[in-house]
């Protein structure tokens, strides 16, 4: 058994953290660049020299959020990016997941990704089932659909 596997009666639990860590810098980005165009577009200028929405113009901004991260991930079971990576978020015991899980998962990546993704790196290397903390609250685990070995 290598360091980064785990393995228990049924499944094999891997790390998966390259593909991870591509496919969530590629899923904030297709979130945080129609962010930024929406507010350059409606935003008004601001004393700092920028562009601040507020009231309801900020509401797509978490309504984008919900939809792609929460949304995306509980109907399809990945990101687009996660999907593009075969990478799929399912249940401890490889079961599709729930919109509430969905959500508890992506609630904690502001942590996880904190200081450029350290917390959910240290957390995916040292935790045995290799989740990071939005995955343990949440009950999730990130699969590698193409590895026979975790499914």
């Amino acid at each position: 058994m290598t360091p980064t596997s785990f393995s228990n009666d049924t499944f094999k639990f891997k790390t998966n953290l390259k593909k991870k860590i591509i496919a969530t810098m590629f899923d904030y980005s297709l979130v945080l660049i129609p962010t930024f165009m929406y507010i350059m577009y409606f935003g008004h200028d601001n004393s700092e020299g920028g562009k601040t929405v507020d009231g309801l113009m900020a509401l797509p901004i978490p309504m984008l959020w919900f939809l792609y991260f929460v949304v995306v991930e509980a109907m399809y079971g990945a990101t687009f990016a996660h999907q593009a990576l075969y990478l799929k978020v399912t249940t401890l015991d490889r079961k599709e997941i729930e919109l509430i899980q969905a959500l508890k998962r992506h609630l904690l990546d502001p942590i996880d990704i904190l200081f450029w993704g350290i917390p959910g790196i240290i957390a995916i290397k040292n935790t045995d089932k290799h989740q990071r903390l939005g995955d343990m609250w949440a009950k999730t685990i990130v699969v590698d659909t193409k590895d026979p070995e975790q499914h």
